[in-house]
């Protein structure tokens, strides 16, 4: 298989998974376009389809995010995203990785616990903070987004669309960092647009999966890539640092 083959090949399949929960593009497309892509370059192919699609999103699913929340948990991630980068001069990217493990892992339990959220702006700027955090120190500002939406019990289908158009904007943040560090050049970009319909198209299919969940089958299935989410990121750590 050639290259382009291999990408919308990862792309797709990333994009089912994307589809059916409304996150976890980047957790599975990063690792998989790394396998035969520069780390750097996945992510900045991942970044740059996650923005191609989220006007697309947003026109679609308007009425059913909560903009009032993406607000404040976009504000809380323009604070923790420098915070975040900050962290990686003081502690190794292993050692992060087992520290956003914990932090994953306590969120999970907490959803497992089914901890209610108190109410008013604090949870989803801290959310924000946090996902800001996660994306500034490793890429994966997902975590605490999902949290957020899974411990005030929105439902499934504004859950999703909450979702997808956060990554937008998160995306949208990591652009002037991507351009400022010279990743965004023509094969990339050129990379991400011959790939933008197997994201379109494996979207739509776990779109139609994700019809088929209730709300019960919709928390389980995102609880359980949190765990799965904690689990790689621990299993990362733990082999950089042996």
């Amino acid at each position: 298989m050639d290259q382009i083959t291999l990408i919308c090949t990862a792309v797709f399949a990333a994009a089912v998974l994307r589809g059916l929960t409304g996150f976890g593009f980047a957790l599975a497309a990063v690792p998989a376009l790394s396998l035969f892509l520069d780390p750097a370059q996945a992510v900045t192919i991942a970044i740059l389809l996650q923005c191609m699609v989220g006007l697309r999103d947003l026109a679609l699913m308007r009425k059913l995010v909560q903009f009032r929340a993406l607000g404040l948990m976009g504000a809380g991630a323009l604070i923790g995203t420098p915070l975040g980068i900050w962290g990686l001069t003081l502690l190794s990217a292993d050692v992060m990785r087992l520290v956003l493990a914990g932090i994953v892992g306590i969120g999970l339990a907490a959803l497992i616990l089914k901890t209610r959220l108190p109410p008013g702006p604090g949870p989803a700027i801290g959310a924000g903070i946090a996902s800001g955090l996660f994306s500034g120190l490793a890429a994966m500002p997902g975590p605490p987004a999902i949290a957020y939406f899974l411990g005030t019990e929105t439902p499934a289908k504004q859950t999703r669309a909450s979702l997808m158009v956060f990554f937008f904007l998160t995306s949208l943040i990591a652009m002037p960092g991507l351009w400022l560090t010279g990743r965004l050049h023509a094969e990339t970009f050129t990379q991400a647009l011959i790939a933008f319909p197997a994201l379109l198209i494996g979207t739509w299919a776990g779109g139609r999966a994700f019809e088929k969940l209730g709300e019960g089958g919709y928390r389980t299935a995102a609880t359980a890539l949190l765990g799965v989410t904690a689990a790689v990121t621990a299993t990362r750590g733990l082999a950089g640092l042996l």
